[in-house]
């Protein structure tokens, strides 16, 4: 019995795009008779899906992205439809496509993505339920017609994108409402009673880095995100089964958490101790072992300048609007703060250093300094702990291994309870 089919279209004049997003959602009715009709009508919100939940499966030997003359045209290939939308970023220009849902494995970017006016392109997991496409943009181009149509296959997305002027792409850039990640403290967070240090488990919060859309370093089939999720509930667990320690996850599943969101969940845990996991990789010559980084204005090299920008860069390789969180805290407040906070961190990353120099080894520099915008937080002391290089076959082995990975969490746990002995001395000790 064929199938009626309604397909969804969006069309939209030139230079009239300014401030809006497109969003899509789809409801199906029921069989009458013997035919079934497919209507995919127009909402505001994503949560007007009457529960309808869908894994579509994203083709790119049947897809393209390409250009049409000084225009571009994308034509994606879906085994069904499924709910959508497009919103622009700028600084830098981006187009941004969300589904609910995709399925992205085995997309080849490279073969789908052959346009010049896209310099590059990102899929991948989002947050639950969403998964995004992300174009960096050569110059600005605005949305003039998108159509989701269904045939015998599945369905099939066709986007058309027309050069435009940049100030007007920059008036009508912005994340909607319903695609804001960003969760900030509020102004009263600072308020939040904390108990005092050792009254209590110790708080820990451990942030497995990147995530989602942000594989971050791949070498071999192995993703960095699932690497450092998979060692932070390893070590999650070492905490607990420890005793004394009161230990949360930034992310608990293959998600993308932007960076301000991760400080923002550790203050709200009541963290006391915030460590940022991570197993870089890199492209040209040779480092292996483990390193430690704490943060500083300048970084202690080159090469922990240019590791700080590629970390700093998730947030935007993943479609997250920046460009009004440069006045979340005072800088006044913040080097404050920091003015306490410093020294604690200093003890915490020696401690740190040598538990794990004797257990697993490190790196010939195992401490260096950077300025990690996931370590910036002035009220808790914060480390970003590099376990090795996924570039490096040695350290490679390293991370894959189970027993490895254990003496590498019971030396964090060793090292986290002479930081606490270290700190009630040094607590005594101003109170004489």
């Amino acid at each position: 019995m064929a199938v009626q089919a309604t397909p969804v279209r969006l069309h939209c004049a030139k230079g009239r795009t300014r401030g809006r997003f497109y969003e899509v959602s789809m409801q199906v009715f029921k069989a009458l008779a013997l035919s079934v009709l497919a209507v995919f009508p127009f909402v505001h919100r994503a949560e007007a899906q009457d529960g309808l939940t869908a894994l579509a499966r994203a083709d790119s030997s049947a897809s393209a992205l390409v250009d049409q003359g000084d225009s571009l045209e994308m034509m994606l290939r879906l085994s069904q439809p499924v709910p959508f939308r497009i919103f622009s970023l700028d600084d830098p220009k981006r187009i941004v496509v969300d589904f609910s849902e995709v399925d992205w494995t085995g997309f080849d970017t490279q073969a789908f993505d052959t346009a010049e006016g896209v310099t590059a392109l990102r899929v991948g997991g989002f947050v639950p339920g969403w998964s995004r496409m992300v174009m960096d943009l050569a110059a600005p181009y605005g949305l003039v017609h998108a159509e989701m149509s269904r045939d015998e296959a599945g369905a099939v997305l066709r986007l058309n994108l027309d050069p435009m002027a940049a100030d007007e792409f920059a008036l009508g850039a912005g994340t909607p409402l319903e695609a804001q990640l960003v969760r900030r403290s509020e102004p009263d967070d600072a308020a939040i009673p904390r108990k005092k240090f050792g009254e209590g488990p110790l708080k820990v919060v451990l942030d497995p880095g990147h995530g989602g859309i942000d594989p971050g370093a791949e070498r071999d089939g192995v993703r960095e995100a699932d690497l450092m999720l998979s060692f932070a509930r390893e070590l999650q667990d070492v905490l607990i089964r420890a005793g004394g320690f009161d230990v949360t996850l930034t992310r608990t599943d293959d998600v993308f958490v932007p960076l301000e969101t991760r400080l923002t969940l550790a203050r709200e845990a009541g963290a006391e101790v915030f460590i940022s996991l991570h197993a870089d990789a890199i492209s040209e010559g040779r480092a292996e072992g483990a390193t430690l980084y704490t943060l500083a204005d300048r970084a202690s090299d080159a090469a922990s300048q240019k590791l700080a920008e590629r970390h700093d860069r998730a947030d935007l390789l993943a479609g997250v609007d920046l460009s009004d969180q440069d006045d979340v805290i005072a800088g006044v407040l913040m080097d404050m703060a920091r003015t306490e906070t410093t020294p604690r961190t200093d003890r915490l990353a020696n401690a740190l250093v040598e538990q794990l120099q004797d257990s697993v080894g490190m790196h010939k520099r195992p401490r260096l300094e950077a300025g990690f915008s996931v370590l910036k937080a002035p009220d808790m002391p914060s480390v970003l702990l590099e376990l090795g290089f996924l570039s490096s076959p040695k350290d490679r082995a390293k991370l894959n291994d189970p027993a490895w990975r254990t003496r590498a969490a019971w030396a964090i746990r060793d090292a986290l309870y002479a930081w606490q002995d270290e700190e009630r001395a040094a607590m005594r000790k101003l109170r004489k």
